[in-house]
This record gives structure tokens, sequence and C-alpha cells, in this order.
């Protein structure tokens, strides 16, 4: 258990990384808020993958870290789209 948490916590930070270079625009997000969601990403790619069957194969375990690098895109998009959303909603109240 630890070390899967583990493993997520690293692979987090490269999967999140990986994320906002292949997202095209920039994304005005934390390094912390990149990692967590890389992390979270991490996570619920090896759940997914697990459940279809392609968690653990020989030699190393692409279609799992696919699901995992899709995932982490589609978190940052959604977190930036709602911090940008946020930050105009704030910027209005002034």
């Amino acid at each position: 258990m630890i070390a899967t948490l583990l493993w997520a916590l690293i692979g987090g930070v490269i999967i999140g990384a990986l994320a906002r270079l292949i997202l095209p625009g920039r994304q005005n997000i934390s390094i912390w808020a990149t990692i967590a969601i890389g992390f979270i990403a991490a996570l619920v790619g090896g759940v997914i993958a697990e459940f279809l069957g392609v968690g653990e194969t020989r030699g190393i375990d692409w279609i799992r870290h696919g699901i995992q690098i899709g995932l982490a895109i589609l978190f940052v998009w959604i977190f930036t789209r709602l911090a940008t959303r946020d930050a105009a909603k704030r910027s209005l109240e002034r």
C-alpha cells in the first residue's frame, strides 16, 4: 500500500508535468496543483488499467501509462477551466 502511494507520487510528478506539456495553451496553475493532479491521475489510471486487465504486462505498461496521462490531461484542463472561471468571477465582484 505504501509502495503504491509512493510510486503514484513519483509517477504523478512526471505524469502531471507531461500533461501540462501536451495540453496546448497556458495553464496558470501551481506546481503543487500539477503534482496533485498527476498523483490522482496515476492512482485512478492504475485502477482503470487493472479493471481493463492491462495494469500489469510484460515490460513497460504503455497502455496503463497512456490512460494515466490521458486522465492527467483531462484533469489539468478541468482544473484550469475552474480556476480561470473563479478568477474571472472574483475580478467581476471587485
